[in-house]
């Protein structure tokens, strides 16, 4: 039978760990509540110095500033205000503005006024979309003679045989569902204010026919030239399907991959029911290169079987830190001094980026071992004393054992100057796809 010592230490540590999922689920309460009515984007604000907040007051309050808080401002350049000018690439139509036959006097002597100059302004015109039937006529031939051979000029080829669409009302479907988000639907009311009746159930067929037969050699090509790149960013993302092997709620996945020769952006989607090991291993059969992913365990995996070189995205390590400061708005200290690791880092990238001329790798390569290796030696200096202090199922516990956990792909691009800093390419290729699954809301497995 336990003693009282025994019943009264296992007691304390009952209470411990209660204490510790109590943090843990009020600091989730505010993390959700925050993601409803707090601000989504994930800058940091500046703090308000004072004992009074702006509150309502931001113009009042920042305008009130006395003589003896003038500080000395070092000389910088500053870009120039005001409004962007227009791009030349855009075509100009000049409409030319000119004085009546009987203003062109002068009203002092009546002598007449000669041109000596012009004033000229510019604005952006938008011409609405069109709409045209091209009429294709071909011309028969036959013999006058035998009257028996005749031949006709021959029909230009088609994407789709049969079809009265034209390639580039084919692309402007295609484009205005996957890259802009616009449901099928609502393509059908653009139409129909254009003078088109165009049933979705047609663009449909269409969008079918394009993505299972036209479009596969250009995609097959696509894949080789991405393989035979440097470098590709990958990531992944949930999609409702219906229909398909499994059930309607199980998850499903669109995977995205961003890379290709320098100079050739190359993004390529792939739809698989599974997140697992063997839909990475079928997206990078045969290559041999640098992959960027996030922390998703199946990359790990497929990465060591393959050989690759795996670098980290410490944008989402930076993501984890965010979270655990908006979860401790009473202490937000130490979430803080680890989001101005990240700031450093990113500014030293912003640095090299603005040189003119562009930095080579190999000086590239130095700038990141002479200032960003520090930053990074620091950062996890720092994690390492702060980690054992910290309770894992909180916040920050939470960020900093991701973060370690990751580290050896979050400093491979400290010794290779085209890997990035973080995932973003794949992320933001995959946004046009996040953005217009809130319209499609489900798909169809073929």
């Amino acid at each position: 039978m336990p003693t009282v010592e025994e019943r009264l230490a296992r007691t304390e540590a009952a209470i411990a760990s209660l204490r510790e999922r109590n943090e843990a689920l009020a600091q989730e309460n505010r993390w959700l509540k925050d993601q409803i009515f707090g601000r989504s984007s994930e800058k940091r604000v500046a703090p308000v110095v004072g004992n009074q907040p702006y509150l309502f007051n931001e113009a009042e309050a920042l305008g009130e500033t006395t003589a003896e808080e003038r500080v000395q401002v070092p000389s910088h350049s500053r870009a120039k205000r005001g409004r962007k000018p227009i791009k030349d690439t855009l075509p100009r139509v000049e409409i030319v503005h000119d004085l009546a036959d009987d203003q062109k006097v002068c009203p002092h002597d009546g002598t007449p006024l000669v041109k000596v100059g012009e004033e000229a302004s510019e604005q952006t015109d938008y011409a609405p979309a069109t709409l045209r039937v091209l009429r294709h006529i071909r011309y028969k031939y036959g013999c006058p003679c035998c009257k028996g051979f005749m031949k006709t000029a021959a029909k230009p080829e088609q994407i789709l045989p049969k079809s009265n669409a034209t390639p580039s009302l084919l692309a402007q479907v295609t484009t205005a569902k996957y890259v802009d988000g616009m449901p099928l639907y609502r393509q059908q009311a653009q139409f129909a204010r254009l003078g088109l009746e165009l049933p979705r159930a047609t663009m449909a067929n269409w969008i079918v026919k394009l993505g299972t037969v036209s479009v596969i050699p250009i995609i097959n090509l696509l894949n080789e030239q991405m393989l035979d790149g440097p470098l590709i960013h990958c990531d992944e993302t949930r999609v409702q399907v219906l229909k398909s092997d499994r059930a309607p709620t199980a998850e499903h996945w669109m995977w995205v991959r961003a890379g290709g020769l320098p100079g050739k952006n190359i993004l390529l989607f792939d739809y698989d029911p599974s997140r697992g090991a063997d839909v990475v291993r079928r997206l990078f059969a045969g290559y041999d290169g640098i992959l960027v992913s996030d922390g998703h365990g199946p990359y790990d995996k497929v990465a060591a079987e393959f050989g690759l070189v795996h670098g980290g995205c410490l944008v989402h390590a930076r993501r984890y830190f965010d979270r655990a400061r908006k979860k401790m708005p009473e202490a937000p200290e130490r979430a803080a001094a680890a989001l101005d690791f990240f700031t450093r880092l990113y500014r030293i990238e912003k640095q090299l980026k603005a040189r003119d001329p562009t930095p080579t790798p190999e000086e590239w390569l130095a700038v990141r071992r002479e200032k960003s290796k520090p930053v990074m030696d620091a950062f996890k200096a720092w994690l390492d004393d702060i980690a054992p202090r910290l309770p894992p199922q909180g916040a920050l516990g939470e960020a900093v054992n991701y973060t370690l956990g990751q580290w050896k792909k979050l400093t491979v691009f400290l010794d290779n100057p085209i890997v990035p800093l973080d995932n973003n390419r794949a992320e933001n290729a995959i946004r046009p796809f996040v953005v217009g699954r809130k319209a499609w809301l489900f798909c169809h497995a073929q």
